[in-house]
């Protein structure tokens, strides 16, 4: 985000090393709470005490966005010690709101009607839903710090303490569930709640200790041509970055909703979840392609442009290998223990979800080249577009084929996708062909 870019040769052997750390970090996610879920299910009532710990992690899944992005946002902006103290500064004013909302959820009757209207919470169990999440709320602060310090160590291109901090994450939550397991005390979703704290509180400190660091002895004071010196600035770029995820926050439920007016009600929630998990877990570990964009595209734009290309068929191809061969098939049946029936439908849905693992990479490419030029207002269009395709694919199907079950959630969310993909190609076509830029840096 300088006004000023050295031009040079990247080679892949840089790319691959600054991108394989983010990607296996990404994927380590879903270990953690593999973790997590195997040590609630030795409680004595597994059922109970597993949705006492999932219906507040939704919750927080929908608190904990507005902290994620300061990892995009610090490391489009932060460039000196001038601009982190003003993206501290926004982050400070985050924080505080995040807080402000867990503690009305926590302790007004706002918290109780969330969870027994919104999420549907039984009154018996709503005194244990509301314990989880007075911890599990205390995770966002933590999860905002590691983030925030995660944009300084990716631009500074130390990747591999990513890695590091969620292998020494993992480790810390599985040696705390040995504990709980075999001390017997796997007694409530509480239990989870307070490994998973423990693990983003282990995951914080080492991105905070790496990434002040390099603000001691690697970031300057003043970065020559670097703009970027206010909070105005900062929230002119990350405002419309979180009004674009709170858009998308529809998205979820509207495909829930409607899967609950199928011909097959649980086949479909249970084939569209599989199927669902499985391309996610695929995906996750290239949702930092926009990263490769924001650190190298201006110094190598060629190169960039054929390593995403061939990252961008990965996905795809993965995907393809589970729902078209007869690994898909094994892995569902003695992995994850799905029935036949299930596992029919969840491979039905894989295929439709094969659209969103082509059009995935190609949109967190675009996305990394909106905040390269700081256009992040366009975001706010595309994922409206998303929002409104897939409610309208959701709407459309579920009327003229409700028997396509699982499918359908499959399709709508794909569909939006691909229109969102659609939009933001469109404006950026535009814009660079007529010299103009809807929200450019310059005038932040």
């Amino acid at each position: 985000m300088t006004a000023k870019t050295i031009k040079e040769n990247i080679t892949w052997k840089q790319l691959i090393s600054f991108f394989l750390p983010l990607g296996l970090s990404a994927t380590l996610v879903t270990l953690s709470h593999v973790i997590i879920n195997s040590t609630l299910a030795r409680a004595d009532n597994p059922e109970v005490v597993i949705a006492s710990y999932a219906l507040p992690l939704s919750l927080l899944g929908l608190t904990e966005r507005p902290v994620v992005l300061l990892r995009q946002a610090c490391s489009a902006l932060v460039r000196d010690r001038i601009s982190f103290r003003a993206m501290a500064a926004v982050s400070s004013y985050v924080f505080a709101c995040i807080i402000l909302i867990g503690l009305i959820l926590c302790y007004t009757p706002v918290g109780e009607w969330v969870f027994l209207y919104f999420f549907g919470v039984e009154r018996e169990l709503l005194d244990t839903t509301l314990s989880v999440y007075r911890i599990l709320m205390y995770v966002s602060i933590f999860s905002g710090l590691r983030c925030l310090f995660h944009g300084i160590i990716i631009f500074n291109m130390r990747t591999k303490w990513l890695t590091i901090g969620m292998c020494v994450r993992i480790i810390a939550m599985y040696l705390l569930s040995l504990y709980f397991i075999t001390t017997d005390n796997v007694s409530s979703g509480r239990v989870g709640a307070i490994i998973f704290l423990v693990g983003m509180i282990i995951e914080a400190i080492v991105a905070v200790w790496e990434g002040t660091n390099l603000l001691r002895t690697v970031i300057p004071e003043k970065a020559p041509d670097h703009q970027i010196e206010t909070k105005q600035q900062i929230f002119s770029f990350y405002k419309p970055l979180l009004y674009s995820s709170i858009i998308a926050v529809v998205i979820g439920p509207a495909i829930n909703a409607i899967l609950g007016k199928t011909t097959h009600i649980h086949l479909a929630i249970s084939s569209y979840a599989i199927a669902g998990s499985l391309t996610q877990l695929v995906l996750s570990f290239f949702s930092y392609i926009h990263q490769i964009v924001l650190n190298f595209y201006r110094k190598d734009a060629r190169t960039v442009v054929r390593f995403v290309i061939l990252l961008s068929f990965i996905p795809g191809a993965l995907i393809a290998i589970l729902a078209y061969t007869a690994l898909g098939p094994w892995f569902m049946t003695h992995v994850m223990g799905v029935n036949s029936e299930l596992m029919h439908a969840s491979l039905l849905a894989m295929r439709i979800f094969m659209i969103m693992t082509i059009v995935f990479p190609w949109l967190d490419y675009m996305n990394g080249i909106i905040m390269l030029r700081g256009q992040t207002k366009i975001m706010v269009l595309s994922q409206s577009a998303n929002a409104i395709v897939t409610v309208l694919t959701l709407f459309i199907t579920i009327s003229n084929a409700p028997g396509w079950n699982g499918l359908i959630g499959a399709l709508a969310q794909s569909v939006g996708m691909l229109a969102e993909l659609l939009v933001v190609f469109y404006i950026l076509k535009r814009t660079s062909e007529n010299g103009q830029t809807y929200f450019s840096t310059e005038n932040l």
